[in-house]
């Protein structure tokens, strides 16, 4: 019994230095800049390719902002011209909508996604296994819906040791779902926020509320406003409305709140 105990401890032992130098060779390679400062501060430079990072819907209405926020970090990862694999889920499909050409086009993300439907999470993992291992690519998206399936901690690491090893980013995209411990780098939550309105009333840029809730590489955490530049392909602080819009005359200003949401 005590030699199984000791055995047992030796290999957590050794599990858990390769562990610190796996991760410790991960955070030293090559980071992405998100584009905002204080985001990019708070990563210590950025977040490093060679890893899986998880993003959440915060409620079930941000599903498409979640989307936004990973097809975002896919595109700093992945770099231009270079392919993008979306591995989608049936049943989030079925439930939140598929890719739109058009809004691909629009995020200045097209041509570069390449859709791969999967019939359920063991085969969307699998999937996104198998392309994560391919290093002529830019990066991966798995797209998943609800707990069913949710991946544990094993097929986690396996997906964080192949992102590793290929140096193709994994963005991990879970919707109406909860955060559950795993081999992720950093976790993100993203809700929808309000666009500012461009010029002559055209749509704003896409605009996120974050979260950072988990940052593997060291304490950083916060909360940020950002918004997508499709032109850049990188986030920024949003820029502030240079519109005024006048009071009416027949009702007192302090009974008035105006605010333009764009």
């Amino acid at each position: 019994m005590m030699a199984e105990q000791d055995t047992l401890a030796r290999l957590r032992q050794s599990l858990a230095c390769i562990d610190a130098r796996e991760w410790g060779e991960a955070m030293a390679s090559e980071r992405v800049a998100l584009g905002v400062g204080a985001i990019d501060a708070a990563l210590d430079g950025g977040l490093p390719r060679r890893a899986m990072h998880e993003v959440f819907a915060a409620a079930m209405a941000d599903g498409g902002a979640a989307c936004g926020f990973a097809l975002g970090l896919a595109l700093r990862m992945a770099g231009e011209g270079r392919t993008i694999v979306w591995v989608q889920q049936a049943m989030a499909a079925r439930e939140h909508g598929g890719l739109h050409p058009h809004g691909l086009i629009g995020f200045g993300a097209a041509p570069s996604v390449l859709l791969v439907e999967a019939r359920d999470a063991v085969q969307a993992l699998r999937a996104a296994h198998e392309a994560a291992r391919c290093r002529a690519l830019g990066a991966v998206v798995l797209e998943l819906w609800g707990t069913a399936g949710t991946p544990g901690l094993t097929t986690s690491r396996r997906l964080s040791l192949a992102a590793a090893s290929s140096g193709v980013g994994l963005v991990m995209l879970r919707l109406d779902a909860r955060p559950q411990p795993s081999a992720a780098f950093s976790r993100w939550s993203v809700a929808a926020a309000p666009s500012v309105t461009l010029e002559a009333g055209a749509p704003g840029h896409p605009s996120f509320d974050l979260a950072l809730l988990r940052h593997r590489g060291g304490p950083g955490s916060g909360r940020w406003r950002v918004e997508w530049n499709r032109d850049e392909l990188a986030f920024r602080e949003p820029a502030l409305s240079g519109a005024v819009v006048s009071l009416p005359s027949h009702r007192p200003a302090r009974t008035t709140a105006w605010r333009d949401t764009g």
